[in-house]
């Protein structure tokens, strides 16, 4: 459609469809360009045509609204996020409906940090699918390591701060520095040479791996595959203090502790000396109270038991006493007691002889009767004309046998 302006004598004006229309046109002549910027605002949704993000100029905060099919943006497999820097090709165009000018992309390509955090990040991804940084995996740091070893660069300012902060923790403790290149292309192969001799020595309880602070590239040695597996490998547990607080290298997931500082790194391998004296004179205090009490605590009982004894003592002499009176009471009275039970013994055998000696029967009114030298049992045994004496229970006669009854 032609854009013709409206005639006002010998003025010429545009509507603001027109002028849209027009300047629309105009931009549809110019040619596709790349353009640099970082992503912000990133939209998608599967019920839009489209994706919308905009483009921001890092240095001055410019920005461009700009537009990509959604099926072009997926084929893509950017997996973009807010603050990522990307190269755009597309061309300018104007919404006309609203006048807006916005880029039309038609391709993306990351740029720079962005390749680097998107490389890592599938790395990342890989090596936790792997189990790499499981939390299982992770192992205590001993309380008192005898050696440390120390991979470092050359006479790095990171080394300095560790073995400082060592020396004035934990003298006692022996350090060995393996040195390396920390950044560069050939960083990676001699941070895993230095970590594997070192783990080697003898006696190495523990490693830690630093370097200080510095740019994304110059820490991307320490997001290196072939480094993660090396800490990951390693024989004893590895410290991992590279970079600041911010920064987050692999090899901090893949160690078995991740320090903020290289300082941070120090104050974890070794206890502080004066605090562990300080913890000595306290636990010997408690320690002597503790003994103090225990034996404050045996002796009442001991106290309390002897009392006890005692008391037991007195009772049982108390009643032994009162046995050995009992028992002199009773050998006093045992032989009155004796001559009385005799007494009464031989007086019921009086009785018993009593009541069976033949004068007894005599009192009770029998008579013994005699012929010659023996006694009458049976009056069958008596003639007439028998003489015959008859005993009584006092006295006695002479009798001759009248008659004898059957």
């Amino acid at each position: 459609m032609k854009v013709e302006p409206l005639l006002y004598g010998d003025r010429k004006v545009y509507s603001v469809a027109a002028f849209n229309r027009g300047v629309a046109e105009w931009l549809q002549r110019l040619p596709t360009l790349w353009i640099e910027g970082e992503v912000t605002e990133l939209r998608r949704s599967e019920r839009w045509g489209s994706v919308f993000f905009t483009l921001k100029d890092p240095e001055d905060g410019s920005c461009l609204p700009a537009s990509m099919p959604r099926r072009t943006f997926d084929a893509l497999r950017l997996d973009l996020s807010d603050g990522e820097r990307i190269h755009v090709l597309g061309r300018p165009e104007l919404f006309e409906a609203k006048g807006e000018l916005r880029l039309r992309a038609l391709s993306l390509e990351r740029f720079g940090l962005g390749a680097h955090l998107a490389a890592i990040e599938r790395l990342k991804q890989a090596l936790a699918a792997e189990g790499l940084f499981d939390a299982s995996r992770k192992r205590p740091l001993p309380r008192f390591p005898r050696r440390i070893g120390l991979v470092t660069g050359t006479d790095a300012a990171a080394r300095r701060d560790v073995v400082a902060t060592i020396q004035t923790r934990f003298p006692p403790a022996r350090i060995l520095v393996a040195e390396t290149l920390v950044q560069g292309p050939r960083a990676a192969a001699g941070i895993v040479e230095a970590l594997e001799a070192v783990s080697r020595e003898r006696g190495i309880d523990v490693v830690v791996l630093t370097r200080g602070g510095g740019s994304f590239d110059d820490l991307l040695p320490f997001s290196d595959e072939r480094v993660v597996r090396a800490v990951a490998a390693c024989a004893v547990p590895v410290v991992s203090a590279v970079g600041h607080e911010q920064d987050t290298p692999l090899c901090d997931l893949a160690a078995d502790v991740r320090a903020s500082t290289p300082t941070a790194a120090g104050k974890l391998v070794v206890p502080d000396l004066e605090a562990l004296r300080s913890e000595l004179v306290r636990a010997g205090g408690a320690l002597e109270r503790c003994v103090r009490r225990t034996l404050e605590r045996e002796r009442e009982g001991l106290a309390r038991r002897r009392a006890a004894l005692e008391r037991g003592a007195r009772r049982a002499h108390e009643r032994d006493l009162q046995r050995i009176s009992l028992l002199r009471d009773r050998l006093r009275r045992g032989p009155a007691l004796l001559v009385e039970r005799r007494r009464a013994a031989v007086e019921r055998a009086g009785a018993r002889l009593a009541a069976l000696s033949p004068q007894a029967t005599l009192g009770r009114g029998y008579a013994i009767v005699r012929a010659g030298d023996g006694v009458v049992r049976a009056a069958a045994g008596l003639a007439p004309g028998t003489h015959v004496d008859v005993e009584l229970a006092e006295g006695g006669f002479g009798a001759r046998v009248e008659e004898v009854r059957p």
